[in-house]
């Protein structure tokens, strides 16, 4: 059945959305894991040459999505085995160093909840720079440690600047050795909202799930690798319509028509500005952050 092409930046949902003709595209490899104790399941999806960028509509690289329903329950522990499958899976992205100096950025709009994500983790974060400046390693009894800075953007209504800019700005001043940039996404499929991770390696375009593209953050702009991790917290109004549809569709063991399904969102075009969230999201972003948090801070954490 060819499903509606709906806005999404999750990599795992692209792929998805490709019709049961393409089940196997070229240069897209994906392998996936699933932990039964924690129910969590890992997804990798390999994009590996341009035939099958253009196809995901997704540049070239790794994305790694977790997946798991008790990501936003509220949990005593703010789920630490999420925490440490994140810290495991950024350690097979970044580059093997001992020694690194890191910048997190935090992308978003703190004013709007559903946009706060990347603020929070930030606030987070187990921030050392300073520390070591002005101490050294010894203020920490240890001879090897990454260093850890944290920047928080804003939005270019608010700044004037692109957050590219300013990222740009405070690298030339650092010089740090990668970035993780944090942001919310939209998600195609309601059921992921909040209960999804992705972590890629090919860096993001700030504003993208709601369509506001702003210049990206990509290792070609900014001289040095950038992972980028999102949860997405928002879907938008036209998605839910066509999830209607199709739903409807499968009940009635009737075939879902594409084109009619592209008719159907050019009819409702107010929809497509308008973005859904869940009702407790402000609990939700204050508890997923911190779980996003701890994971980098457990990644980022290694002693000697």
């Amino acid at each position: 059945m060819n499903h509606f092409q709906a806005r999404t930046d999750l990599a795992l949902e692209a792929r998805e959305s490709v019709s049961d003709a393409d089940s196997s595209l070229h240069g897209v490899i994906v392998n996936e894991e699933y932990d039964e104790e924690k129910d969590i399941r890992v997804t990798t999806v390999d994009i590996t040459t341009k035939n099958g960028a253009k196809a995901m509509g997704k540049p070239m690289g790794r994305y790694v999505t977790i997946e798991t329903p008790t990501l936003s329950e509220e949990d005593e522990d703010y789920h630490r085995e999420i925490s440490e499958c994140i810290a495991r899976i950024i350690h097979t992205i970044i580059p093997g160093r001992e020694e690194m100096s890191v910048l997190v950025v935090g992308l978003g709009n703190r004013e709007v909840t559903a946009d706060a994500l990347g603020p929070h983790v930030v606030d987070n974060l187990a921030i050392n720079r300073h520390m070591l400046m002005e101490y050294g390693k010894a203020a920490y009894g240890n001879k090897k440690m990454h260093t850890l800075s944290g920047l928080e953007t804003g939005v270019m209504g608010k700044t004037g600047m692109e957050a590219s800019e300013i990222v740009k700005g405070v690298v030339s001043q650092i010089k740090p050795d990668i970035i993780i940039a944090v942001d919310a996404l939209a998600a195609r499929n309601t059921k992921r909202l909040n209960r999804t991770i992705q972590i890629t390696d090919t860096g993001i375009m700030p504003g993208s799930g709601v369509g506001n593209h702003r210049n990206a953050l990509t290792k070609s702009n900014m001289g040095i690798p950038v992972i980028a991790i999102g949860v997405p917290t928002v879907v938008d109004g036209a998605t839910i319509v066509i999830d209607a549809f199709e739903r409807l569709f499968e009940e009635e063991n009737k075939v879902c028509n594409r084109e009619y399904m592209e008719e159907c969102r050019k009819a409702l075009p107010e929809l497509s500005n308008m973005y859904v969230t869940c009702k407790d999201i402000d609990a939700v972003i204050k508890r997923v952050s911190y779980t996003l948090s701890e994971g980098l801070n457990i990644a980022l954490s290694e002693k000697s």
